[in-house]
């Protein structure tokens, strides 16, 4: 039977948060798309740092709502029941086991895949098992390929009546969602065509995230980047083309490389602009030489094996959890949007803590997927059916809790840490 769950249209009726949960005061309350119904969400990787997250940042927003962690640890998992209190339970999983990932799903109304890395996986097994089980999706998927090979089954989903959001954490994610909200505004204000969309980011060290983290950085290092310049799409060479990018209070300039991330792709399709481009830069600064010296060195094919790049990463992970402790966990994005008038508008997000901001992210897509936001279908962040139009403000408010520094809209200068005033108020 299909799931009511999701399939009323968007509501933006919102209350003010409960003060039983102090992170989260001012923050516009979850209103279910069906009050009468007790929603249960399962937390694929719910064990591991990002779905751990997830599941924490849900609990809090979320206070009623019964979450289910799945993983294939029962220790681990029972730790964070524990941790997350009575409203949770453990589900064993092997999201590579077909019977079990689907039953696992039948008695849930929706599920979060946070068990990555999602490079190089042949398929999409948890999506296609909940489009066979009618379950709503939702994943934190940093891959372009497996991204749009989720997109590949929309007519799938449509077909089931379930609604599916693909590339929902924090980058890409919550940075699809920023640069939507800038291109929506330079239309609006009708003063110049959106030309170039550019996607910087910075995190210290693995920012505090585990393992996955850096199999998935690994991963990248062995993937050509698809950017897009005046409509053409280019291929470059990872990380190369290194620019320093302002991220201003509290991070400052950082050197960021190019990266094959999926919003590239799907803001160029989505949103029209002709240039995208994305960058990532790490801290501490011989990080991002070692990261170059890789592409240079060891062979692609080495780097899109998920055998070997597991076993560097058993090598490496002892001496990064030791640099992560040097380095902090700081995470920042700056997405510039250049205009054909010459206008350049910026986003910035910048927080703390990657391994707590990418948890609140990924509930901030929760919970608008529970209050109805997305229509059936495969979406990306983005898109109108994915995250309502008038969802999108409510979303980026849940999603920037805890931020040191959080804007949108702003001229460059307003985000810099050494702006030049030339006049009287006037800076460049």
């Amino acid at each position: 039977m299909t799931r009511a769950l999701l399939l009323q249209p968007y509501r933006a009726t919102v209350r003010a948060a409960s003060s039983r949960e102090t992170q989260y005061d001012g923050v516009p309350e979850v209103k279910f798309s069906d009050p009468s119904r007790n929603y249960r969400v399962l937390v694929l990787g719910g064990t591991g740092r990002v779905g751990g997250s997830t599941a924490t940042a849900l609990s809090k927003l979320c206070p009623e709502l019964k979450i289910v962690v799945g993983g294939r640890n029962r220790e681990k998992g029972e730790a964070m029941v524990a941790k997350l209190g009575e409203n949770s339970e453990f589900s064993q999983v092997d999201i590579n086991d077909a019977k079990m990932l689907e039953t696992s799903l039948r008695d849930v109304d929706l599920v979060v895949h946070a068990a990555g890395p999602f490079q190089q996986a042949p398929r999409c097994t948890v999506l296609e098992a909940a489009i066979k089980t009618k379950t709503a999706y939702l994943d934190v998927c940093d891959d372009t390929s497996y991204a749009f090979r989720a997109k590949s089954l929309e007519a799938e989903a449509i077909a089931a009546n379930i609604p599916a959001l693909t590339t929902a954490g924090i980058y890409p994610g919550v940075s699809n969602v920023m640069a939507a909200e800038m291109v929506a505004a330079a239309r609006s204000e009708d003063k110049g065509k959106p030309e170039k969309l550019r996607f910087s980011y910075y995190t210290a060290g693995t920012g505090g995230a585990g393992p996955t983290i850096l199999a998935t950085s690994f991963l990248l290092l062995g993937e050509e980047v698809t950017a897009y310049k005046q409509g053409e799409k280019v291929k470059l060479r990872p990380y190369s083309g290194m620019i320093t990018v302002d991220f201003g209070k509290g991070i400052r300039k950082r050197d960021v490389y190019l990266l094959n991330l999926p919003e590239v792709r799907s803001t160029h399709e989505v949103l029209g602009v002709p240039t995208v481009v994305a960058r990532f830069g790490t801290a501490p600064f011989f990080w991002n030489w070692g990261m170059e010296i890789m592409t240079k060195l060891l062979p692609s094919e080495v780097l899109r094996d998920r055998t070997k790049v597991q076993q560097m990463v058993e090598l490496f992970d002892p001496v990064v959890r030791a640099m992560d402790g040097f380095a902090g966990e700081r995470v920042s994005m700056r997405v510039d949007l250049e205009c054909s008038d010459g206008r350049t508008t910026v986003g910035l997000f910048s927080h703390k803590k990657l391994s707590v901001s990418v948890g609140v992210s990924t509930a901030a897509f929760v919970a608008a997927m529970l209050e109805g936001s997305t229509q059936p279908g495969v979406w990306f962040p983005e898109e109108p059916q994915g995250i309502a139009v008038e969802a999108r403000e409510v979303l980026l408010k849940r999603a920037s809790q805890g931020t040191f520094n959080f804007i949108l809209n702003k001229p460059p200068w307003m985000v810099e840490t050494e702006p030049k005033e030339v006049v009287l108020g006037i800076y460049v």
